[in-house]
Order: C-alpha cells, then sequence, then structure tokens
C-alpha cells in the first residue's frame, strides 16, 4: 500500500496540520449587548494584541496529547462568559511537540474559534528537562507540566495577573467571577484549598525525618491546594522570583528524593500555608478518578462552577471507549471533537 501526499501552497502547511485533528469550528462567541462589557480595541486571532487593560488573562499548555481537552475548556470558559471578547488566553506550547509545531497549534486554535484573542508562547523544555525526576504517573514528567513555574518570564510584562488552567477542566460558570476574586495583600497566588487532607502524604519520609528541610512550612499551617487551578499575581511573582525559589526544590528533589508527585509538591513547599483561598466551587477537581487503580468519582458537596478530572482517567478516552463515569457526560457537551473532519490521506 502507497500513501499519496496533496500538494499544497506553502503557506498552507499549517492549514494542513492543523485539519488533520477534526475538530468542529465553535460558535462565534461575542459580548452581550446589554452595555456592561468593556471595550477591548483589539483584533482577533494570534496577532491580537495582549497589552489590554480590560483582558482577562488566562493561560493553559497547549499539546497534541491533551488538546482535545483544551479544546473542550476554551469552548466552555467562552460559552459561560458574558463577555467572552474580553477574554484572552495565553497557550504555552513546547518548542518541539512531537506530533504537531506550536503553528499548527495556532493555525488549529485561530480556525476553530475565529473571534478568540490569543498569542501562543513557545515553553523550551530544556529549561526543566533536567529537573524532571520518576514520578507515579509518567504523564506527571511530561516538560510541560512545568511551564506553570515559568509563567512570569513567558508571558508578555504587561500581563500582570493570570488564570492559570489545567487542560482536562471546564468551567459552568462566567469566568470573571474567578476573575474579580482579590488575592490577599501578600499573596502571590490564589486557589482553593483543602485543609482536611492530609498533607503529610505529598512527601517522603526522607523530607519529614529532616529538620532543616521540614522548617520551610515553620509556623505555618499548609493545606492541599491543587495547582490546575491558580490566579497569580504575576507582578509578584517575578518580583519574588517564585520560578527560581520552585527550580531550588526540584534540585533538591533530585539529590534526596523529597516527594512522588510531579510538578505538585515544588507548589506546596514554596506557598504551602501561604496561598489566598478561594471558594472549593472553583475547582471540583478529582473527577479522573484513582492514580493507580482509576475509579468514577462524584462531586463534592456544594455548588460548583469547575469541574476537574485530575487523575488518571480523561473523559474523552472514557468517552471513546463507551466506558464513562456518570460525570463525563457533563463534559460531552463542550466537545469540539469530529473524527468526521479528520483529513484521511489518499491511498491507491
Amino acid at each position: 500500500m502507497c500513501l499519496a501526499i496533496r500538494s499544497l501552497p506553502s503557506n498552507d502547511a499549517s492549514t494542513a496540520a492543523a485539519d488533520q485533528f477534526g475538530f468542529s469550528k465553535a460558535p462565534d462567541y461575542r459580548n452581550n449587548n446589554n452595555g456592561n462589557c468593556p471595550p477591548t480595541h483589539s483584533s482577533s486571532g494570534a496577532a491580537a494584541a495582549p497589552c489590554h487593560s480590560s483582558h482577562i488573562h488566562v493561560a493553559m499548555t497547549l499539546d497534541s496529547e491533551y488538546l482535545r481537552g483544551s479544546m473542550a475548556a476554551v469552548h466552555s470558559i467562552l460559552r459561560h462568559a458574558s463577555c467572552p471578547e474580553q477574554i484572552f488566553f495565553h497557550f504555552i506550547a513546547a518548542e518541539f511537540d512531537s506530533v504537531t509545531p506550536p503553528a499548527a497549534l495556532s493555525q488549529l486554535v485561530g480556525s476553530t474559534f475565529t473571534s478568540l484573542k490569543f498569542k501562543v508562547h513557545i515553553f523550551r523544555e530544556e529549561k526543566v528537562v533536567n529537573l524532571i525526576s520518576t514520578s507515579i504517573r509518567s504523564a506527571l514528567e511530561n516538560p510541560l507540566n512545568y511551564a506553570r513555574n515559568y509563567l512570569g518570564e513567558l508571558l508578555d510584562p504587561c500581563v500582570k495577573r493570570v488564570i492559570y488552567l489545567d487542560s482536562d477542566l471546564i468551567l459552568v460558570d462566567d469566568i470573571s467571577n474567578l476573575w474579580a476574586i482579590q488575592i490577599p495583600e501578600g499573596k502571590v497566588i490564589g486557589a482553593p484549598e483543602y485543609c482536611h487532607a492530609n498533607f503529610t502524604r505529598y512527601f517522603t519520609e526522607n523530607f519529614w525525618s529532616d529538620p532543616d528541610l521540614t522548617r520551610v512550612f515553620g509556623s505555618k499551617k499548609p493545606c492541599y491546594f491543587n495547582t490546575g487551578v491558580m490566579v497569580m499575581d504575576l507582578d509578584k511573582w517575578r518580583e519574588g522570583h517564585f520560578g527560581k525559589k520552585i527550580e531550588n526544590w526540584m534540585k533538591l528533589q533530585r539529590e534526596k528524593r523529597i516527594y512522588e508527585l510531579g510538578s505538585l509538591p515544588p507548589f506546596l513547599l514554596v506557598f504551602g500555608g501561604n496561598v489566598g483561598p478561594i471558594d472549593h466551587r472553583w475547582n471540583q477537581h478529582g473527577l479522573g478518578g484513582d492514580n493507580v487503580a482509576g475509579s468514577c468519582r462524584r462531586m463534592h458537596a456544594g455548588p460548583v462552577s469547575l469541574m476537574h478530572w485530575s487523575g488518571k482517567g480523561k473523559p474523552w478516552i472514557r468517552l471513546d471507549q463507551k466506558k464513562p463515569c456518570p460525570l463525563d457526560y457533563h463534559w460531552e457537551p463542550y466537545d469540539l471533537y469530529n473524527p468526521k473532519l479528520k483529513v484521511q490521506p489518499l491511498q491507491f
């Protein structure tokens, strides 16, 4: 069997690469007409300027493996936003994506969300690859998981505040309500905290048996928080060199093995006990189930603004396998993937 390669103009290379993924075009989400939306004075697409005072800045990673989740997350944000043209997305893409280059990812986003304001920032994995240690799950070792550590330098200096979101979640509320939450004075990040969780289990005996290391918490009362949903004060982040502080803990991890879970523990070590608390409705996490065995989870008690499939199971995989968990059906309406649209190679 031979494959025929279609002849394309050179400037259509990115378009061809994007088409292979098979995503339907999203509705053209525009601001409401009640006069409550601020003027943005910015064009859409990858050429949009990020430095406008009215923008709500959202940062997400974008790669071929989690692309379907990312597209659904963006779709959910736009669908529930009262002023979708106010939102500016910052997509962090690996310099050398093994499947699709950043240019093709940018083309795909622009062709799927035609009125979206966004910018694709290139993350050079060499910055972190030698700092990553093995984890309990290989997916946690993806260098792009650590891109959030470098948002202060990746994003334009004019971006002083950003909402960071993982790719395996959906919003069912207006993101402007999350943006409006004020981070308390002296705090650098805001996130939902879970103080009932057993905080000690995120670190090894090597850590807890060393009094010099445990001194990092001092008299603070650290609580678990999930780094998949954070409101970040980037001005304070840059001033305090917090990316470097996280790196220092990663270097120590390579020497002493003080934790087992990927990119989360360094954040706990730097910010544990010093997080601006956000209502739990903004991160109903753990819906992906147990990291090892896999299981269906129920929603936590209380109102819900964001559903997060952290854990091993992802809703698009379980739906495709015809083995969905009940909550996966809440994710499905935001899925834009349509395998019938995928460009297939010609055969003869």
